[in-house]
């Protein structure tokens, strides 16, 4: 190991990782390379407890479903419901079996039962109602959007219009529309409709704003504005999936991080005067160069939330990654970014990415793991990261 390596890394702990973010931080995007394991989830934890302690941080989200979140903020915020209840009904893509999980949960709920409401932590999910195997039917969303609207507005539609034109559920979520087209209903003639009533539902939300604030609670309207922005999302997400153009599933990637995006947009606004927001996902999700991963050998890309959001928030944006050295069998070669950084003392460190880069030469190789489901980094793109935590053995 040369000296400058060592000179690039700190043992991690909260102050060193925020060390070397900006000051003006309001979003910071913490990733993860591989979901399911639990250390880099009690790392977060660890290091949300600091930001909030010490940061100012009053809010957290992870790469879940925005409505599934609902049930887990009503328990961290109000004690609504019991904490089982909330991990089988608050989380999607299985994220409530982790243990890390739930006592993240645990301890926001006990941080915030002797606080009042505006000190309270909150929490969110700011992916899609979306999973590998395909996509929720637009209906909770839609309907809910409408029945806020409904309830202050006369509206043009009816909640019978929207159900003869939504048909039965089964038809959106139908699995085998992911890989085939032809089983989409995302683009029939009801959906086109669909897609249109919706538009002009959220164009009512935007135009009826002043007028609803005042006869509803803001909580209330920034629901409406969520539901709004998942019902459009979806409607555009299933015609993506009736697609037949072979970039099909890279737009459907695409879609899914620009509604990541638009969803961690609107958390910073609700959280605008009451502090910073951490965000955890997966790395490729957070980062701010274009995401590429192959499926059925042939290379997908699209742009990740981080990088949308990026462009929006310039320096108020932050992106941590992490990564590790060795799981099990699966270690990093030497020559490897992965490699050189399994020789630092420590087991837990935080790399400053603009003094390691003074440090690669010549360049690492990049790691190819024996697990499909871990994305190394890209020692060519460390300069668009600002801190990496590495993690030496998991």
């Amino acid at each position: 190991m040369t000296a400058s390596i060592q000179d690039a890394a700190r043992p991690f702990t909260g102050g060193a990782l925020t060390a070397l973010l900006s000051p003006s931080t309001r979003l910071l995007g913490l990733g993860e390379p591989t979901h399911g394991v639990e250390a880099f989830l009690e790392l977060r934890n660890e290091f949300f407890h600091h930001l909030v302690a010490h940061e100012g941080y009053r809010s957290i989200t992870i790469e879940s479903d925005c409505l599934m979140a609902l049930t887990a903020d009503a328990y961290v915020t109000h004690g609504i419901g019991t904490l089982d209840d909330v991990m089988s009904r608050g989380f999607s893509h299985g994220f409530g079996a982790s243990a890390a999980n739930r006592e993240l949960l645990r301890w926001m709920r006990d941080y915030n039962e002797q606080r009042p409401p505006r000190e309270r932590l909150r929490f969110y999910g700011f992916d899609g109602p979306l999973e590998i195997t395909g996509a929720a039917g637009p209906r909770p969303s839609l309907t809910a959007l409408h029945d806020y609207l409904a309830a202050h507005l006369d509206l043009p539609w009816s909640r019978e219009t929207l159900d003869e034109l939504l048909g039965p559920d089964e038809h959106w979520t139908n699995p085998a529309a992911m890989l085939d087209p032809s089983r989409s209903v995302g683009r029939t003639p009801e959906a086109g409709k669909l897609r249109l009533i919706a538009d002009d539902l959220r164009a009512q939300l935007t135009m009826q704003a002043p007028h609803l604030m005042t006869v509803s609670s803001p909580d209330d309207h920034w629901h409406a504005d969520l539901h709004a922005r998942t019902a459009t999302g979806l409607l555009r997400y299933h015609a993506g999936m009736a697609d037949t153009a072979s970039t099909r599933v890279s737009a459907l990637m695409g879609l899914r991080d620009a509604m990541m995006a638009d969803n961690l947009d609107a958390i910073l606004r609700r959280e605008a005067r009451r502090g910073p927001t951490l965000a955890f996902a997966h790395n490729r999700h957070l980062q701010r160069d274009e995401s590429e991963v192959r499926f059925a050998g042939r290379p997908l890309r699209w742009w990740s939330a981080g990088a949308i959001i990026g462009t929006r928030l310039g320096d108020r944006y932050a992106f941590a990654a992490s990564t590790f050295g060795t799981r099990g069998s699966d270690a990093p070669g030497p020559d490897t970014l992965e490699g050189l950084l399994s020789t630092l003392p420590d087991a837990r460190a935080v790399i400053d990415p603009a003094r390691l880069a003074t440090a690669l030469d010549p360049k690492p190789t990049p790691r190819v793991p024996a697990d499909h489901t871990y994305f190394p980094l890209d020692p060519a793109t460390t300069d668009r990261i600002d801190a990496i935590v590495f993690v030496r053995d998991i």
